[in-house]
């Protein structure tokens, strides 16, 4: 599985990323009063169900089609110069 980070700390010029609109942050359960982005130039390799940044218990939601089309397009844009982590260790 790949995990794109989130961030409230606005990104340096150069850093590929995407400010997540108040009502995608409302739809997924984020701070919806708080200016997130998500981080695309660098990813989280994990496994799924054994993995320690997903809370199965916590809040789920999801993002619209609509914005998640756009992120999925800039990430699939940019996966092969981004840097990946792995957490699965």
């Amino acid at each position: 599985m790949i995990l794109f980070p989130i961030t409230s700390q606005q990104p340096a010029d150069g850093i590929l990323s995407i400010e997540i609109p108040a009502i995608e942050r409302l739809r997924t359960g984020l701070d919806h009063e708080k200016r997130l982005w998500i981080i695309l130039d660098e990813y989280n390799q994990d496994i799924i169900g054994a993995s320690y940044y997903i809370d199965p218990a916590g809040p789920v939601g999801a993002f619209g089609k609509p914005f998640f089309s756009e992120v999925l397009k800039l990430a699939l844009q940019y996966l092969g110069s981004a840097k990946a982590v792995d957490r699965s260790a």
